[in-house]
């Protein structure tokens, strides 16, 4: 008896599985169609600008020039993204914040605490061979690391 209650009990789960799948069909159908209009006209902005190489590296100054041109924003106002953007980082980077930033596709800046190392005396000279010296200590500290996303590595490309 116990394998005829099995079965039936497997029919009715199944049976409100196939309704919930069917809301939630239904609340999704409209989400895809209005991302859809929003993810074609990026996708046509940046297929229509030409973007060219460049044989000589920007300034500040000349950077700050062409984002004010090609944006229509004034040099202050693209002076003021920057110096906020410059502030972001710094409140994720710094002693006790999260340590990690990402610029959206292009980048990720992360901190990595190094803990403290210990002095060794007699460790053998990597560079002579059957003599040993002493590695001084080296105190706690924290390294930048910079790692590159999906578009910036496929900028490079």
């Amino acid at each position: 008896m116990a394998a005829r209650k099995a079965p039936a009990a497997k029919a009715k789960a199944k049976a409100p599985a196939k309704k919930a799948p069917a809301k939630a069909a239904a609340k999704k159908a409209p989400a895809k169609k209005a991302a859809a209009p929003k993810a074609a006209a990026p996708k046509t902005a940046a297929a229509a600008r030409k973007v060219t190489a460049l044989s000589e590296k920007y300034t500040k100054t000349q950077i700050l020039n062409e984002i004010s041109e090609n944006t229509g924003l004034s040099r202050k106002d693209v002076t003021a993204v920057m110096d906020e953007l410059s502030v972001i980082i710094e409140r994720h980077i710094k002693k006790r914040a999260v340590g990690e930033f990402t610029l959206p596709g292009l980048l990720k800046i992360k901190t990595i605490k190094k803990p403290a190392q210990k002095a060794r005396k007699n460790v053998p000279n990597p560079f002579r061979p059957g003599e040993t010296m002493d590695v001084a200590a080296k105190p706690a500290s924290t390294r930048v690391k910079v790692l590159p996303l999906k578009k910036l590595k496929d900028m490079a490309m």
